[in-house]
């Protein structure tokens, strides 16, 4: 078998095991993305939604429902007042307190000057 066939399917491994990965850090949602549906809101239990957002939803998202926490983020759904499109914006991240334990105490130990006795 030649490098490059060899290669190839190390490279399709890799990528087939951080999609895997990828998938574990998926946030669940109540959003089901449809056109089959006619939009809906249903919060806190599901939101219907269309697959793609339109013209309209530039200027008529509204929020839905209040911050709520998942894992390491903290995010709301917005919604057209038109359309019914949906998504899920993350507002901002929660810090992990151990790396940032690490990361002080790497810097702190980064600027001190060892100098022979």
């Amino acid at each position: 078998m030649s490098r490059t066939m060899l290669q190839g399917r190390r490279d399709r491994r890799a990528r087939s095991s951080q999609h895997s990965e990828l998938m574990e850090q998926t946030m669940a949602t109540i959003v089901e993305y449809t056109d089959r549906k006619r939009p809906k809101n249903q919060y806190p239990e599901r939101i219907i939604s269309p697959i793609r957002s339109g013209p309209c939803c530039f200027s008529d998202m509204e929020e839905v429902g209040k911050p709520q926490e998942d894992n390491r983020w903290v995010f709301q759904y917005r919604r057209c007042k038109k359309c019914g499109f949906t998504v899920r914006v993350i507002l901002r991240e929660i810090p992990d307190a151990a790396l940032a334990a690490e990361l002080r105490k790497t810097l702190a130990n980064s600027f001190v000057r060892n100098v022979p006795d």
